[in-house]
C-alpha cells in the first residue's frame, strides 16, 4: 500500500474505526497524490520560471488559448482554460457548503465535510461506488429506482442492487424499507435514499422521514454500520405541503456513529444546467471532525484524480458567478413557478375519471417526473410505440409503468398529453 494512503487510513483509523471499515478495498488504497508531480507543481507555484505543470502558457503568463475560443468566453482566462484542482475549486466548494446549510437549517453547528466536485451526479454516484463498495457487497433501492445505478455500482464494481417496495397505501413502504435494511444479519450496509425519486416523483412526507430516520437508527444500535446515499438530484423541487424540504441527510449526518451519510448533488438539476456536469460529494457522520473529512476528501480527491483527473474548470467559474449574483434567487424562482404550473396542470388533468379505465398515477409530489401504471393487460412498450408514431408524443417504458417528464412539457400541452397516453391505451386495448 502506498505511504499516503496508509497515512489517510490511519487517521481515519484513529477518527472512526466504523468509517475506516466501510471503505472498500479501493477506498482503502486510494490517496492523493500530494507528492510527486502534483507536489512539485504546488511548491514551484510563483517561481520566475515555471515548468512544471502540463499545460501551455502565452508569453505573457497567461493561459494560452485559441482566440477563435476565448472570443466567446466573456470572462478572465484564468477561470477558464487552466485546470481545475481535483478537489474542486475552493470557491465553489465553500460556496456549496454554505449553500447546504441555508437549503437545511436543521444541520446549524453540525460538523460536515467540504463538498468534493464531481462531474455531476452520476460520476458521484460512482466516487461513492468506488469509495465504499465490494464486488460483493449489496446495494439497498427501492424497486423504482433511476437505471444508471445498474451502470455505476453493477456493472463497474460488481455489486449487486437489492430491491425494496418503494410503495404502500398511497405512501412509502416503511415496513419493507425496514425489512431490506435489516436483512442479512449485522454487518456492513449501502443504502441510496434518492428523493425526490427517479422515475416516480416522490419525496416522503416529514412523518415519513422521520420514520425513515428512526429506522436506520434502530439498524445502527444493533451494530449495522450504515453507508447511506443520498442522491439529491432533485432537491428543493417539492410541490406539496408536508412534503420533506430538507435533505434526508441533514438528520442522518448528525444520527449516529454508525451511519455515515453521502450526499450527491449538483447544480445539473436544481440550477438547470444539464451540460456543466458540476456536482459535489459530501460527508457526514455523528463526532465527524476536520481531520475525519480531510482524510475522506483526500481519498475522494484521489478517487477522482485517477479516474477524469478534475471536473470543468469553466463550469465551476460560470456556477459561483451564478451564485454569487444578487439576480440567482429570483431567477431560481422564477423557474420553480414554471415547473411548480406544470405540476399542476399534472394534477388537474388527472382529475379526468375516465383515464381510470386505463391507467393510474403513482404517487408523486415532487422533482421532474411521475408515472403512471397501466391497467392490466396492456403493454407499456407497446402504449410507448403507439404513442410515438400516432400521437407525436414521447414518454418512457417501464414495465408497466410509464413515467412523464412533466420538466419537459408545457403546462398547455398536459392535457393534450394524458388524452393521448389514454387514446394510447384505448388502440392497444382493441
Amino acid at each position: 500500500m502506498n505511504p499516503q494512503a496508509a497515512e489517510l487510513n490511519n487517521i481515519i483509523q484513529e477518527k472512526s474505526a466504523t468509517v475506516f471499515e466501510m471503505l472498500s478495498e479501493r477506498g482503502k488504497s486510494i490517496f492523493f497524490p500530494k507528492k510527486g508531480i502534483l507536489g512539485q507543481t504546488a511548491e514551484a507555484k510563483g517561481t520566475k520560471i515555471n515548468a512544471t505543470i502540463g499545460a501551455a502558457v502565452e508569453d505573457d503568463g497567461t493561459p494560452m488559448r485559441l482566440e477563435s475560443i476565448a472570443s466567446k468566453i466573456n470572462m478572465d482566462p484564468g477561470l477558464v482554460f487552466p485546470y481545475a484542482p481535483s478537489f474542486g475549486r475552493p470557491d465553489i466548494r465553500a460556496k456549496w457548503k454554505s449553500m447546504i446549510y441555508e437549503k437545511n437549517p436543521s444541520l446549524k453547528d453540525v460538523e460536515i465535510s467540504l463538498p468534493v466536485v464531481t462531474n455531476a451526479l452520476t460520476h458521484g454516484i460512482s466516487m461513492a461506488g468506488y469509495m465504499f463498495c465490494d464486488q460483493q457487497d449489496e446495494v439497498i433501492v427501492p424497486d423504482l429506482f433511476w437505471g444508471n445505478y445498474n451502470l455505476t455500482l453493477t456493472n463497474m464494481y460488481g455489486c449487486a442492487i437489492t430491491k425494496f417496495n418503494l410503495f404502500k397505501n398511497g405512501g412509502f413502504d416503511l415496513e419493507a424499507f425496514e425489512a431490506k435494511l435489516n436483512e442479512g444479519g449485522i454487518g456492513k450496509k449501502v443504502v441510496i435514499l434518492n428523493f425526490p425519486n427517479n422515475p416516480s416523483g416522490y419525496t416522503p412526507t416529514v412523518e415519513e422521514q422521520d420514520a425513515i430516520v428512526a429506522i436506520i437508527k434502530e439498524a445502527a444500535d444493533k451494530g449495522n454500520k450504515i453507508v447511506a446515499i443520498t442522491d439529491d438530484a432533485y432537491f428543493g423541487l417539492v410541490f406539496e405541503e408536508g412534503i420533506a424540504q430538507e435533505s434526508i441527510f441533514a438528520p442522518l449526518s448528525q444520527l449516529h456513529e454508525n451511519v455515515l451519510a453521502v450526499k450527491i448533488d449538483g447544480a445539473t438539476k436544481e440550477d438547470y444546467v444539464w451540460g456543466f456536469r458540476v456536482g459535489f460529494m459530501t460527508y457526514g457522520i455523528k463526532g465527524g471532525d476536520a481531520a475525519l473529512y480531510g482524510a475522506l476528501e483526500s481519498k475522494t480527491a484521489g478517487a477522482i484524480r485517477g479516474n477524469i483527473s478534475n471536473a470543468a474548470n469553466i463550469s465551476q467559474s460560470l456556477l459561483i458567478a451564478a451564485f454569487e449574483s444578487e439576480e440567482y434567487a429570483a431567477q431560481k424562482e422564477a423557474k420553480y413557478v414554471i415547473m411548480k404550473r406544470r405540476y399542476d396542470a399534472v394534477k388537474e388533468a388527472l382529475k379526468e375519471e375516465k383515464y381510470i379505465e386505463y391507467f393510474e398515477a403513482i404517487p408523486y409530489n415532487s422533482g421532474y417526473f411521475m408515472c403512471v401504471q397501466l391497467a392490466e393487460g396492456l403493454v407499456g412498450e407497446e402504449v410507448r410505440q403507439v404513442l410515438i408514431q400516432k400521437y407525436s408524443i414521447g414518454v418512457i417504458s417501464l414495465g408497466n409503468i410509464l413515467r412523464v417528464a412533466f420538466s419537459a412539457v408545457a403546462a398547455s400541452d398536459v392535457k393534450e398529453m394524458f388524452e393521448g397516453i389514454y387514446n394510447a391505451c384505448k388502440d392497444c386495448k382493441k
